[in-house]
Order: C-alpha cells, then structure tokens, then sequence
C-alpha cells in the first residue's frame, strides 16, 4: 500500500526513497538526520554513525522543509506527523521521540491503531 507521510505545518512530503526524513537534534545540541522505516511498528532508523544517539534519549525532529518542531501537542514525548494512504484518508501520526522506545499511534478521528511493545505508554493521552 502506498503511504506519503506529511509535515502537518508545511504540509510538504517527508518520505524520500524507502524512509521518513527528518532533520533532528540531540541532547547534546548536534543536528543530524534521521530516516525512520515508513511500515508503521518497524523500528529500523538510519542515520550518519557520528550522529550519535543513546538509548532513552529524548529527541527533537524538524520538518526539513519549513524547519518547525514536530512535537505532539497530545504529549510532548511524542513526535507527530500526518499519512494519507493510497484511498487519500489521513491520519494523524504520533510516534515516541525517546531512542529505543517503541510505540507508533495511528489516529484517525477516536480511533486509535498502536504499534509497538511500548504502546501502552502513551495511550491515555492519545484518546
């Protein structure tokens, strides 16, 4: 299924190729980019080795584009984004920004799809 994930700023694509783009900053204030797999409940990030990421970290994503944060007003230890499938229904996207944490919220109207083993963390602010 053809998915495009969008800022929900700019409303500009943020899939390239096979992932998300995002640029994002850590801890420590270094900016780097990050691709996220763009199968909601896959887990696999790509991004430069001197970037350097740890475990539990919290952090910030941008939209390449218009440069806004793209922290979730729901909770701010969520990022959001927004998908459209190929039907052309959208849903709001709200993802964990702490490293290694997984838990992925579809969200369409009071529906609410999880993924990930740490979706029940967030939940209750989702609904």
């Amino acid at each position: 299924m053809k998915t495009d994930f969008k800022c929900p700023h700019c409303s500009n694509l943020l899939n390239a190729g096979p992932n998300i783009v995002f640029t994002s900053r850590n801890r420590k204030g270094k900016e780097g980019i990050i691709m996220l797999h763009p199968e909601l409940g896959n887990y696999s990030v790509n991004r430069h080795p001197d970037f350097d990421v740890p475990n539990d970290e919290m952090l910030e994503f941008y939209c390449p584009y218009c440069k806004e944060q793209l922290k979730s007003e729901k909770n701010p230890y969520l990022a959001w984004i927004r998908m459209s499938d190929e039907t052309g229904l959208e849903y709001d996207i709200h993802f964990s920004r702490i490293a290694g944490q997984h838990a992925t919220y579809k969200i369409t109207g009071k529906n609410v799809e999880t993924f990930g083993e740490d979706a029940g963390e967030y939940l209750d602010d989702l609904k």
